[in-house]
């Protein structure tokens, strides 16, 4: 009884803290929350704009368009706190938002964060979380929450792989008997895919372009695999030579072209993975195979393009922007169950 008030009064919270993207979402509610990792600033103080609401989607449109009084910010890069106090300002904006605090009582608060972050990093993502008006804190790695919203059996004696690929950081793991059996972290997943594009059109077509016109290509023409039919897009840009601005057609089978290094990357730590564990699980492979979420999930053909590279099923988990929040909030709502696998800090 005591535990239902206090959950009326101050809803608990799960937050996926990427480096693109933040969702929140509120025990027994889902998502309440899905909005960029973006903080608009006067430029020169650490003052957030419109008494501290320009964040998220709205500091987001201003992203490169902003004028000289003004700085757009991602407190968050490849996955970890890069400026702890615009964080602490986005998270408490994104807290208030999500959850109605009554009484002074304060939300626990999980939060997934990247396998391979440092124990300084970790400690970074907890003072952040206090600030900004959380309780008691916990700590998910992101691939564990990734296979648990992607509803994966990882409580059975067998393999189950996931493959996250977020905008800072690519999570992959194999799983088996609740607990990760070999995992790997690496910086680079959807942001290094918009660079590729961006210096791929300057190499290319001496053409400057913006990270955020590079993932409209991505997200428009791009793709792992070749297309049943090709596609093109006219894209406007800087000439680096005649510094005039102009328009150039790019097609598909270009845009994959640039693609290629960092799908290699990620291809070469699946590979990484899958060549630590042990024989008998790897055979469980073999039918199970690897589920893709994230945003990097939803670049066309990935699914094809693992599964001919890698010789084992692949497929995009339902609403793979979504599946960490999903997988976080699961094991908020199942705490004591999962508490084992939670860093809360105290070591």
């Amino acid at each position: 009884m005591l535990n239902r008030v206090k959950q009326y009064l101050c809803p608990d919270l799960a937050i996926d803290l990427g480096t693109a993207n933040t969702l929140v979402a509120r025990q027994g509610r889902g998502i309440m929350v899905n909005e960029p990792s973006v903080v608009a600033l006067q430029k020169g103080t650490r003052e957030v704009l419109g008494r501290g609401t320009a964040v998220g989607k709205l500091a987001r449109q201003m992203l490169g368009r902003t004028p000289d009084s003004i700085t757009a910010v991602r407190p968050l890069q490849d996955g970890v706190i890069t400026d702890f106090e615009l964080c602490e300002a986005m998270l408490r904006y994104f807290i208030e938002k999500a959850s109605h605090q009554k009484m002074g009582l304060k939300p626990r608060v999980v939060i997934a964060v990247p396998g391979g972050i440092t124990p300084v990093e970790k400690r970074a993502v907890f003072n952040s979380a206090e600030r900004a008006g959380a309780g008691r804190v916990f700590l998910l790695d992101e691939s564990r929450a990734a296979s648990i919203g992607a509803g994966l059996p990882i409580s059975e004696p067998m393999a189950s792989m996931v493959c996250d690929i977020g905008g800072g950081t690519t999570e992959v793991a194999i799983l088996s008997l609740g607990d990760i059996v070999v995992g790997k972290s690496i910086r680079l997943a959807g942001d290094e895919m918009d660079v590729a594009i961006v210096d791929y059109l300057r190499q290319k077509f001496s053409m400057r372009i913006g990270v955020q016109t590079a993932e409209q290509i991505k997200i428009n023409i791009g793709s792992a695999y070749p297309l049943d039919r090709e596609l093109n897009m006219e894209v406007s840009g800087l000439d680096t030579i005649s510094g005039v601005p102009r328009k150039a057609v790019v097609t598909s089978e270009q845009v994959r072209e640039s693609l290629r290094s960092p799908l290699e990357s990620i291809l070469n730590c699946m590979k990484n993975v899958i060549e630590q564990c042990k024989p008998e699980l790897v055979a469980d492979l073999a039918d199970q195979g690897v589920v893709l979420t994230g945003g990097g999930a939803l670049l066309t053909g990935l699914d094809r393009f693992m599964n001919e590279q890698l010789g084992i099923p692949a497929r995009v988990t339902e609403d793979p922007l979504t599946t960490v929040a999903r997988g976080t909030a699961i094991c908020l709502e199942h705490l004591a169950q999962w508490r084992d696998s939670l860093d809360d800090g105290s070591e």
